[in-house]
């Protein structure tokens, strides 16, 4: 008899589960309830599998930023941060956000157009990625006031990988070129 049939039957070798990873997701929304929207979204995070906790700061009005910088013609968002204590992998989590705005009607017809719902994966963990498919972290992160100033509120000690931590950061931008982008 081979080795492999001499084996015991019993269940497999168990997989070691993935350690959670506090993933930051920016959430946005400027038609419709915004304010509903956000916490439906919200409460949608924590349902999702393998999320143990989510932490959402308040939301903050600002600006629509289109291609052509800020515009206060276009309907003003609603923005907010949620921490996302989670075991899914980067590339689940972001198929997650977008099967959530796809619920709440988002439309992707048009680069940084008015929009239902926007989450965006702004970091997780301390992951780094060039692939076009998962920026990680979000490349505009730290050009944003309307991430940063709801990040600070639930994560006083943040730390934009690659960039710095997120209280510089927002200083920064607020003493230069004054917080949209």
């Amino acid at each position: 008899m081979s080795k492999l049939l001499a084996q015991p039957l019993g269940n497999p070798p168990a997989v070691p589960p993935r350690e959670p990873v506090t993933a930051v997701v920016a959430l946005g929304a400027n038609l419709g309830d915004r304010a509903a929207t956000l916490a439906e979204a919200v409460e949608e995070l924590r349902r999702l599998p393998l999320v143990d906790e989510v932490v959402a700061s308040e939301p903050i009005d600002s600006v629509a930023v289109t291609l052509a910088g800020p515009d206060e013609s276009e309907p003003s968002y609603l923005n907010a941060v949620a921490l996302v204590r989670t075991r899914l992998a980067p590339s689940v989590l972001l198929a997650q956000l977008h099967a959530i705005e796809a619920r709440h009607g988002r439309e992707r017809r048009e680069r940084w157009g008015a929009r239902t719902l926007d989450l965006d994966l702004v970091s997780y963990g301390d992951v780094v990625s060039d692939d076009p498919r998962l920026l990680l972290p979000h490349p505009r992160a730290a050009e944003r006031d309307f991430v940063l100033a709801p990040w600070l509120e639930v994560q006083p000690d943040a730390v934009l990988p690659g960039r710095g931590r997120v209280s510089e950061l927002l200083a920064a931008l607020r003493a230069g070129a004054g917080g949209g982008a």
